[in-house]
């Protein structure tokens, strides 16, 4: 395989002072500029082989392959997971084997992998199961998968306890006994993370001669799931995140995979997709059916061969994401209602009787962004148990938290990641565990929201705000966690019109003393101080304005608009 076919790019003059300034401010070296600007996978990827236990599984599933064994790929519900599990079916496909697939009930099983569904895929004939975005902490499950004969391989990105679980092999870059330069990677998605071992058992059936007659997969079209994967879960867009979200979004562009163009036509996306439609447009679809639908219809939308199936669940999909943000709009006002009760605390846990398990994330997120703490919503069930699912804020890990709480016994199954996690509990500790967090990261909280600062790249004149001055931004992309959109301050203007558009944004158009206009939005916004004072307090003064420039192809033409973040007076 030639990961380097079709992976250049014109990088569109790197002399361009704009471009140079925004590499350099988000940690690019100036002799480095290069390579960030036209991220290719020649230039990031690293050797599979130096991830712990990589080669071991590459073994045991090239093994697989040419004994035509039964696998099973165990992924997860949400977008990662089925990306994740589809890259790996496609890949055990394209070399001659028809691998299964499990994707968990969300409701019913719970994340992770289980252990009675692990014996029950052993006993219905697979002799090899791969957990994808699943697995690091499933001690009892994977032991139970031991006892009964079944091999076990863990593909993740979670955070691992020092102790690992039993398995044939365990491939994870946050693994604390991984190398330096595997560690480096801990940034990944799990989908990432398969594609490295999809590229590892390639190499190994090669050596084998396994493609003396035949011709290898085609690993470079598998990219548009890694983009998608890895911008869905919010992954940090930097070194090989940057690679693959790149590349990916070429690949997307093409509309090769069936049910990948069919969730763009149904999300009405006509135009080449960008880093931002991964994740507010296809991935929402897609976790869609793991939050409140059907937790396979992911999978076998990407990887359907049927252009007809794929429609169908495109627009079930849809139809499901609809449901969702109703759904979603429900708790989220009730988990509100608790915060009065909890502004004294460095990490707002709430719970509630009723919440859909499904959509306690998104408010986790919601109630982030509001109060600017990690947030932690948990949704009750009859039996004394709640299932958790929290969201972070830069600088504060709280994945490392609630292992340490699972450790201390206040919980009774929990895992993640820096800026995510989840987690069950018995509710007659949750005071407990609502104190120890609160003990635990006070401090790392309150230096984080000490820190907090809007760092702006550029300022302008409403003037400078073009169409041409957002594409030359672009270059500098594709933009997401740990590699921010530039921000811009524009002005000063005056407000010219100011209202609440949809359920709660703000939509304003200003103009500047140079005689040119635009518009701006600011979501979810209505009831902030900054909206408030645009709507009611702005005559007769000047504003600068802060936000990310966008481009609104509405229009009969494009136009630049600022999608807002901030205001302070002028004058």
């Amino acid at each position: 395989m030639d990961l380097a076919n079709g992976d250049s790019q014109d990088v569109y003059g790197l002399n361009n002072d704009i471009i140079s300034q925004l590499m350099m401010t988000r940690g690019v070296a100036p002799d480095d500029i290069e390579r960030h600007a036209s991220p290719t996978m020649r230039e990031f990827l690293p050797d599979p082989s130096a991830f712990r236990d990589m080669d071991a599984a590459a073994e045991r599933i090239a093994a697989a392959v040419l004994t035509q064994e039964k696998v099973t790929i165990y992924g997860d519900y949400d977008v990662d997971g089925a990306t994740s599990a589809a890259l790996l079916i496609e890949l055990l496909r394209d070399l001659g084997l028809d691998a299964d697939y499990y994707i968990p009930d969300r409701l019913l099983e719970g994340y992770g992998p289980s252990g009675e569904a692990l014996v029950r895929l052993s006993d219905d004939g697979s002799s090899l199961i791969v957990t994808v975005d699943c697995g690091a902490m499933a001690f009892e499950a994977l032991e139970m998968a031991r006892d009964a004969g079944v091999d076990v391989i863990v593909v993740d990105h979670h955070k691992c306890a020092a102790e690992l679980p039993p398995t044939a092999a365990l491939v994870n870059p946050n693994r604390l006994d991984e190398s330096d330069l595997a560690a480096s990677h801990g940034h990944l998605a799990a989908v990432g993370v398969a594609f490295l071992l999809s590229i590892a058992i390639t190499r190994n059936l090669r050596a084998r001669g396994f493609f003396e007659d035949r011709q290898e997969p085609n690993l470079m079209a598998l990219l548009d799931l890694v983009a998608l994967g890895t911008v869905a879960d919010v992954a940090a867009l930097h070194g090989l995140n940057r690679a693959f979200v790149s590349q990916g979004l070429k690949i997307l562009a093409r509309r090769e995979r069936i049910g990948m163009a069919a969730l763009m036509d149904a999300s009405r996306l006509k135009r080449v997709p960008q880093a931002s439609d991964l994740g507010f447009a296809l991935g929402p679809r897609i976790n869609a059916g793991g939050r409140i639908g059907e937790s396979t219809l992911g999978v076998k939308l990407l990887t359907t061969k049927d252009p007809e199936e794929a429609r169908a669940i495109a627009e079930q999909l849809s139809a499901l994401n609809e449901e969702r943000r109703a759904i979603e709009a429900e708790v989220q006002e009730a988990a509100e209602a608790q915060l009065a009760n909890q502004h004294n605390m460095a990490v707002q846990v709430l719970s509630g009787d009723g919440w859909h398990p499904g959509v306690i994330g998104i408010v986790a997120g919601r109630i982030k962004e509001k109060t600017g703490k990690p947030s932690i919503v948990i949704a009750n069930d009859a039996d004394g148990t709640g299932k958790g699912s929290g969201r972070s804020i830069s600088g504060v890990d709280l994945g490392a938290q609630i292992i340490a709480a699972r450790e201390q016994g206040l919980l009774v199954a929990g895992g993640g990641h820096a800026m995510a996690a989840g987690l069950t509990i018995a509710l007659d500790k949750l005071p407990a565990f609502t104190e120890f967090l609160d003990t635990r990261l006070a401090r790392d909280v309150e230096r984080a929201r000490a820190a907090q600062s809007m760092q702006l790249d550029l300022s302008l004149a409403p003037g400078g705000l073009t169409p041409d001055l957002i594409e030359t931004l672009d270059i500098a992309g594709p933009f997401g966690v740990g590699w921010p959109a530039p921000r811009i301050a524009v002005g000063p203007v005056r407000i010219v019109k100011a209202d609440i558009v949809g359920k709660d944004h703000l939509r304003i158009i200003a103009a500047g003393d140079d005689g040119r206009s635009f518009k701006g939005i600011a979501f979810r916004a209505a009831e902030t101080e900054m909206a408030q004072t645009l709507l009611h307090r702005s005559k007769g003064r000047r504003f600068h304005l802060a936000g990310r420039a966008k481009i609104d192809d509405w229009g009969p033409r494009p136009a630049a608009e600022l999608h807002l973040e901030d205001a302070a007076f002028a004058d």
